[in-house]
């Protein structure tokens, strides 16, 4: 597969769409507040648009910069905008080599929506302080790696007696997490977390609404749009 580097890759980023379902103020909505080093462009991927054609549209839920977890195997979250027969592949890569830590492919999804990976389940933990680019490929030609339909971003693990001293990362998972680790910077665990939610409470509205102010505010504003259109007919 052809890597992608996110710091020469433009993040394609769709406009914002008019929302059909209004946000209540009695809301509680996460605030994102992104790490105070940010390294910009680090999303590959990222717009809905085109998605009329045959090709399905794979977007990474990340930011445009690296974001954090304080989990040694997190979950890593992706929408897929349709379903596909193309085979599907993760890829992990540690910056400070040129071989992935783990490349190789995944199960196919039977319908669109947001998919999630479990680093635990392909027994991949992370080293704290540093970088890793992930990667999903839909391969639709095996012989031209430069067909693939990539998208991914970067993620880096904080070291835990960091993050619980000074940034104060809640370890638990409950709708209060959600909002206290969005606003302490910790991205991935916060959407995680989120998203782990919604599939227990598929159809509940204030978890969807949450995700999609999440998704609005690095940027996502058509798979936000998708939750919220999601909300009068339940999908993942």
């Amino acid at each position: 597969m052809g890597l992608f580097d996110p710091a020469t890759t433009p993040a394609v980023s769709d406009q914002p769409a008019v929302a059909p379902l209004g946000i209540p103020g009695d809301v509680p909505l996460p605030l994102y507040t992104p790490p105070k080093k940010l390294t910009p462009r680090a999303r590959v991927g990222g717009g809905l648009r085109g998605t009329d054609g045959s090709d399905p549209v794979i977007v990474a839920l990340v930011p445009d910069h690296v974001g954090l977890t304080v989990k040694k195997a997190p979950v890593l979250n992706w929408f897929l905008s349709k379903s596909t027969t193309y085979p599907l592949k993760f890829t992990l890569v540690d910056i400070r080599t040129v071989t992935p830590v783990h490349e190789g492919f995944i199960p196919t999804p039977d319908h669109q929506g947001v998919q999630s990976i479990n680093l635990h389940d392909w027994g991949l933990a992370l080293e704290p302080d540093v970088q890793y680019r992930w990667y999903i490929s839909a391969i639709r030609d095996p012989d031209s790696p430069s067909k693939d339909i990539v998208a991914g971003g970067v993620i880096e693990r904080c070291e835990l007696s960091t993050c619980l001293v000074e940034m104060e990362v809640d370890l638990t998972c409950d709708r209060q997490s959600v909002l206290r680790n969005a606003l302490r910077g910790f991205w991935y665990d916060a959407m995680a977390c989120l998203c782990d939610l919604i599939d227990s409470n598929p159809s509940d509205q204030i978890l969807r609404r949450q995700r999609a102010s999440l998704l609005n505010q690095i940027g996502l504003h058509g798979v936000a749009d998708w939750d919220l259109r999601s909300i009068q007919a339940p999908v993942r």
